[in-house]
């Protein structure tokens, strides 16, 4: 089996991707955790948002959710490619390998940009993004979730075509002939 780990090109990738997919979320929130410090004097900003998870802040908490479960998809997509390549032996080539590859790009750029644009949507809906920028919160602003609303739709158009030339992939892979 340590031989077959060269063999499987697509399931590397998607390891590869999750992992660096991984480390994003990781200095997400190492930066969330160290702004927390710098600013817990006067504000408690995971206190503030979960307090208010009624308004925009739910956005916040979605955003940081769905990229979570987003890391493990592309994880688990990884093991669908190597049971192709590896198990089944299938060869991943022409057309498919063109599926394959939109099938990368799109769930490596509609997912995070879907799930940072929830993030920063529930952050500067709910006021917590001006700490920053004025030193207090300022008021809800209910107009960056709707000025945000079209491109986080287009960023899950995105995914979604990503994923739908994935599926497509594996799918016409796992019906073609061995390789030998």
């Amino acid at each position: 089996m340590t031989d077959d780990v060269h063999k499987t090109k697509w399931g590397n990738r998607f390891i590869i991707t999750a992992i660096i997919q991984g480390g994003i979320m990781t200095s997400l929130a190492l930066t969330m955790v160290a702004s927390q410090f710098v600013f817990a004097i006067n504000f408690d900003m995971i206190q503030f948002l979960s307090l208010s998870f009624e308004g925009p802040a739910k956005w916040f908490f979605l955003g940081i959710v769905f990229y979570l479960i987003f890391i493990v998809a592309i994880a688990v997509t990884a093991i669908f490619y190597i049971h192709l390549e590896i198990n089944l032996r299938r060869q991943i080539s022409g057309l498919l390998n063109v599926l394959a590859w939109i099938h990368l790009i799109g769930m490596n750029i509609g997912g995070p940009l879907t799930t940072l644009l929830m993030i920063f949507a529930g952050l500067s809906g709910s006021g917590v993004l001006s700490v920053f920028t004025e030193g207090k919160i300022s008021p809800q602003n209910i107009d960056v979730l709707n000025a945000l609303t079209t491109p986080i739709a287009l960023s899950i158009g995105i995914l979604s075509i990503g994923v739908i030339c994935g599926g497509l992939a594996y799918v016409l892979t796992y019906f073609k002939e061995k390789r030998n």
